[in-house]
């Protein structure tokens, strides 16, 4: 089942097991079933010595599945369908974790797994092609993993149907805590523990708020934001980064292919590479933790949601931008129940089903083109008379007998039956005519708003909400500068980000020089 560079590679991996583990297979006689219990079998076999096999043929729960331990002790990670494709890390990482092999997670974060004192039992429901989906997965699993209170289990929702209709389930990853819904989307290890930890929120804001004052504090920590602090770092002066999520709308990016030097990579590893690069200098991080005012007194003082304060010399606010909503009735009653931002995570739940999307743009186009593979149609919708996207996606759409594209529709809302959606509505332009499409699905991909609402009152923003800048990223507010998609710096683009954060840590070391 496994190609043979990839079974040479986990064999090198399962080196690192230091104790025994065992794999348990449930089997249900189904082909997949067979399948699951063929990849179990190579992996025992590259490192028999460490890992056991045992098959259940009669489960009376989920099957097929795999449940992964250490020797003697109840399993509390399990895999409910095949972990391949974005989830061959995550089985990986079971393997590896259970036999003892350390996590890489900061201490602090551990000692706050392990002292978890009530039962979790998390519940992840995944697509095999959704590349957020393995964040959660591996979060809850090396919780499990820690503390004998907690079970994770992913459920693979294209082999498990029934469970996804049964629970409405029309997004990936969708995480259930103790049978109720946790939480739907990308979801980091520090953002589930902070929600399952009462406390955590208390301490944090006031282990922050003791913090010394820093000479340059970058507020976010997408390229923009990592760019500014690495070119800090190098400076020699006391660096903080404070973000909501480390990476940005890049962490929702699969295939990039225009990054200068780097012929193809993709959105996650490219944000493990940012931050491991931000950490190889003397960088204060401080992750999920979002800004919601700043203030300029003896320091610039940037308030956090939990209350904590943190001082600056200097400030680079880089805190990008998010998904254009349609502000259209239904949207928000229907998100995620049909209404979708990210095609390649949420698309396989759609499999045979009429879909939308919203936009004639590349995103549109090109996520029209990825559906056409899965659902029984993809309807485009574009307001202008002209598709914006570049001609060879627009041919490629057009070729596609399962593609149908609307111009000069102009969305008016989005239709439901009290728990997901049916339909859509949009009026044409040209004839103010209103129609209703049958669609299970709405993909909306118009654009991007900056993530400047905190600072509405407090600088010059465009007419738009971005921050106005000038060729050294400063704003109106001396000491403070900005850079990325946040700003009017034009091109939304990967690299120009980076350049416009190294060019606003660059005009704040010049400004803390000069005063």
């Amino acid at each position: 089942m496994l190609e043979a560079n990839i079974k040479q590679q986990l064999g090198t991996y399962l080196q690192n097991i230091v104790n025994p583990i065992e794999i348990t297979v449930s089997s249900n006689g189904s082909a997949k079933a067979e399948e699951l219990l063929s990849l179990a079998r190579e992996i025992t076999e590259l490192r028999n010595d460490k890992i056991s096999l045992s098959v259940d043929e009669n489960s009376a729960g989920r099957a097929p599945q795999m449940a992964i331990g250490p020797q003697g002790q109840a399993p509390r990670v399990r895999f409910a369908g095949i972990p391949m494709g974005h989830e061959f890390t995550s089985l990986v990482l079971a393997l590896l974790q259970a036999g003892g092999h350390p996590s890489k997670a900061a201490q602090a974060t551990l000692d706050q797994i392990r002292g978890l004192d009530r039962e979790l039992n998390f519940e992840v429901y995944i697509s095999l092609s959704c590349h957020n989906c393995p964040d959660v997965v591996q979060a809850v699993n090396l919780m499990a993993v820690l503390n004998p209170n907690i079970t994770a289990t992913m459920i693979d929702g294209a082999l498990f149907q029934d469970e996804v209709e049964k629970r409405e389930i029309m997004a990936v990853p969708s995480v259930y805590l103790n049978g109720e819904l946790f939480g739907q989307g990308r979801m980091t290890l520090d953002e589930i523990l902070n929600k399952v930890d009462t406390n955590a929120a208390d301490k944090q804001a006031a282990a922050l708020s003791e913090k010394a004052p820093y000479d340059m504090l970058v507020v976010g920590g997408g390229p923009a934001g990592a760019a500014a602090a690495i070119y800090s770092a190098r400076k020699g002066i006391r660096t903080g980064v404070v973000a909501e999520r480390f990476g940005g709308q890049v962490s929702d990016t699969m295939a990039i292919e225009n990054f200068i030097s780097v012929k193809a990579t993709d959105g996650p590893k490219l944000v493990a590479g940012l931050e491991q690069h931000v950490l190889d200098y003397d960088v204060d991080l401080m992750k999920t933790q979002k800004a919601v005012r700043l203030e300029k007194k003896e320091f610039i003082e940037v308030e956090l949601e939990n209350g904590a304060i943190l001082k600056s010399k200097s400030v680079v606010l880089a805190t990008g931008a998010r998904w254009r909503e349609m502000n259209v009735p239904g949207e928000q009653e229907y998100r995620n129940k049909g209404v979708a931002y990210c095609p390649h995570c949420d698309g396989p739940l759609f499999k045979g089903k009429k879909t939308a999307v919203i936009g004639g743009g590349n995103s549109g186009i090109e996520a029209a083109i990825d559906l056409a593979g899965i659902t029984e149609h993809v309807t485009v919708f574009e307001f202008a008379d002209t598709l914006r996207a570049d001609d060879v996606l627009v041919k490629k759409a057009n070729s596609l007998p399962n593609v149908t594209i609307i111009k000069n529709a102009m969305t008016t809302e989005v239709i439901g039956d009290g728990q997901k959606v049916i339909g859509l509505k949009y009026t044409d332009r040209l004839t103010d005519e209103s129609h209703l499409v049958d669609v299970a699905g709405i993909f909306v991909q118009i654009g991007l708003v900056p993530n400047s609402e905190f600072l509405k009152d407090t600088l010059e923003l465009s007419n738009r909400g971005e921050i106005i800048i000038n060729a050294h990223g400063e704003t109106s507010i001396p000491g403070v500068f900005a850079a990325g998609d946040v700003t009017t710096t034009p091109y939304k683009q990967i690299i120009i980000s980076m350049g416009s954060g190294a060019t606003a840590a660059l005009g704040a070391f010049d400004y803390l020089i000069r005063n």
